[in-house]
Formats: C-alpha cells, sequence, structure tokens
C-alpha cells in the first residue's frame, strides 16, 4: 500500500495534502527503499507537508546533490586516468543523467559510478585504473572469471583511498541474455559533454534503462527504474527514431512494454495490461507501510525470472549451485 501512496504523490502532489501520519510514514519508508525520497522531495516542492516530513525530505535533497557532486568528481578522476590513452569515459545510469542536467536526474542517488568502454580496450582500461588507486572488491576466484567470461563488466572495483566503487561495462546486458544490444553503436553514438566526459544518446538512454529494469535484474528499485524511462522517453524528439533503436538492439518488446508500464503506474492509463505486465506491477508496488517487500514469493520468482533471462538453463543451474554452496542466499 505504502508504494502506492508513493506513486500517487509522485503522479499528483496534491494528494498528499490530506495524508495522516501512518500515509506519511509508510510513504517516506517506500520511498527511501526505492532510492525515490529526494525525486519525491522535488515533486513535493511548494507542497503543504507536515514539518517533520518537510525537514526529513530536505534532508534528503541534501543527500542527493552531495552524491551527485561526488558522482561528477568520480567521473573526472576516471576521464584523467583515461583520457590519456585515448578512450572516452561514457557515463551510465545516474552519473550520466546528472552530468547532462536531465530531468530523470533530478533528485536521484546515485551510488557506483558506472561507464562504458571498448571491450577491445578492456586491459588497457583495467591496468590504468588498477595503477590509479583502484582495487578489486571480488577476490573470489570463481566471482572474477565469471565476471570476466560471461558478464557485461570487469569485476566492480573500489578506489582505496575514496572508497566509491567503479563498475566498468563494455557492453549493457551481460554476454549470455537473450538480448544483444549493439555494444559499438552505443559507443560510436555517444555524445560529447562540455568537459569531455560523454553519455549515449537520447535514445540509447532509454534503451539501457529499459533493458536494465526489463531484459536483466529483478525489478528491486524497479519504481526508481521506471522513474528514470519516462523522463528519458520524454526527452526523446522522434518516438520512430527510439522506436527504430531499440528494434537494432533487440528491445522492442522491452520498450513497449516499459512504456505501458510508465503510463499505467505514473500516467494513470486505463489501458488494460497483459498478465505478465501486471505481475511486473505488483512486483514493483509490493511494499508494506515499513516500506519492506510485502511478497516474498513473488520477489523469489523474479530472482529465479532474472538468472533465467542472463543464461541458458545448464549454465544457470550449474552458476546457482555453485553460489549455493558458497553461501549466497537470495535476500
Amino acid at each position: 500500500m505504502s508504494a502506492r501512496l508513493l506513486v500517487e504523490a509522485l503522479r499528483d502532489p496534491s494528494s498528499v495534502r490530506l495524508w495522516n501520519a501512518k500515509a506519511w510514514n509508510g510513504v517516506i519508508s517506500a520511498a527511501r527503499a526505492e532510492r525515490l525520497l529526494a525525486t519525491l522531495a522535488h515533486r513535493l516542492d511548494g507542497a503543504d507537508v507536515p514539518e517533520p516530513v518537510a525537514r526529513i525530505l530536505a534532508d534528503a535533497c541534501l543527500d542527493a546533490e552531495r552524491d551527485k557532486q561526488i558522482a561528477l568528481w568520480e567521473a573526472d578522476r576516471a576521464m584523467a586516468v583515461l583520457a590519456p590513452l585515448g578512450i572516452r569515459v561514457i557515463l551510465l545510469k545516474g552519473a550520466a543523467y546528472a552530468a547532462a542536467g536531465l530531468k530523470a536526474g533530478e533528485g536521484r542517488m546515485i551510488g557506483d559510478l558506472d561507464i562504458l568502454v571498448p571491450r577491445a580496450r578492456m586491459d588497457e582500461v583495467e591496468a590504468a585504473l588498477f595503477g590509479a588507486g583502484w582495487e578489486w572488491v571480488k577476490p573470489d576466484p570463481y566471482d572474477d572469471a565469471y565476471y570476466r567470461q560471461w558478464m557485461h563488466e570487469l569485476p566492480p572495483m573500489i578506489h582505496r583511498e575514496r572508497d566509491r566503487m567503479i563498475d566498468v561495462h563494455h557492453t549493457i546486458l551481460p554476454l549470455t541474455a537473450r538480448r544483444t544490444p549493439d555494444a559499438e553503436a552505443l559507443i560510436v553514438d555517444a555524445v560529447e559533454l562540455l568537459g569531455g566526459l560523454y553519455v549515449l544518446s537520447p535514445e540509447d538512454r532509454v534503451c539501457h534503462a529499459v533493458a536494465h529494469m526489463l531484459a536483466d535484474g529483478d525489478l528491486a528499485g524497479g519504481l526508481r527504474n521506471l522513474w528514470d524511462i519516462k523522463y528519458l522517453i520524454e526527452d526523446i524528439d522522434n518516438i520512430f527514431e527510439l522506436k527504430s533503436r531499440a528494434a537494432l538492439h533487440g528491445l522492442s518488446s522491452h520498450l513497449n512494454m516499459a512504456r505501458r508500464l510508465a503510463a499505467h503506474i505514473y500516467e494513470g492509463s486505463e489501458r488494460p495490461l497483459s498478465l505478465r505486465e501486471q505481475l511486473i506491477r505488483d512486483r514493483l508496488l509490493g511494499r508494506d507501510g515499513w516500506g519492506k517487500e510485502s511478497n516474498k514469493l513473488l520477489g523469489l520468482g523474479f530472482y529465479i525470472r532474472s538468472h533465467w533471462l542472463r543464461m541458458p538453463p545448464l549454465m544457470l543451474m550449474r552458476h546457482l549451485w555453485t553460489k549455493w554452496r558458497k553461501g549466497h542466499r537470495p535476500v
């Protein structure tokens, strides 16, 4: 219920005027869990909210602004390392939205720095970052080998002094995934920003967000991702060009689904959803008054689905068995 109220507030800020303390507690908990609290604060700017709530929202905005500045500094540090090699630093996700000044970046909490570089130059990038103070987060030999052979990125790295993580991608979906986006096109058509950093083209930003939400993960934090998609699509001048780009990356069905879900959840569209879309909607909105997942079985189902999307059945069985023996359990 709390996630539904959160969506209602994002859709129509005036809806909060009659909320009681219980409703506010639930929405704040859900917004924190979905990393949407600062976004909610921006949406409610100027609204009449209780003083304790106003303080919480103001603090969230300060935290988001701090995250933004840290992320941009980390991007600058990565560029300082890789630019001498002639390698573009193409920002992905939150750092890209912040650097480009996009609406999707407004109030967005930013964790790791995600960048995209050519796969053929991954060894150079790895060596340069390692020499500049980054080191491995995952020392486990199985995880290291798995990332290098099958994933779309290097194993995560963290800077030994600044304690900030960087994820170095060479494409946007695992190599074993059923969809194979055109990584070369992503890189070639990236857009340069003032200062020398790059971001994906507007169409590719949408495709990446759609792939990340619907073709890869278990939809944890999906309300945040869908909010990004809503505003990234609004930045598109030509929807037919977006559809063409999605087709190039093998993401047409995912784009269509994301557009329907965004319209349903954030715009109140009454267009009927498919059974699959209804399950995704229930997963996205499944938080109780404490901000916790209210349907663990559904969450487990999407966790299994996320692995099913990433790899063929036999590989999946070996991988899950190996992780189970090592003590990993889905949350």
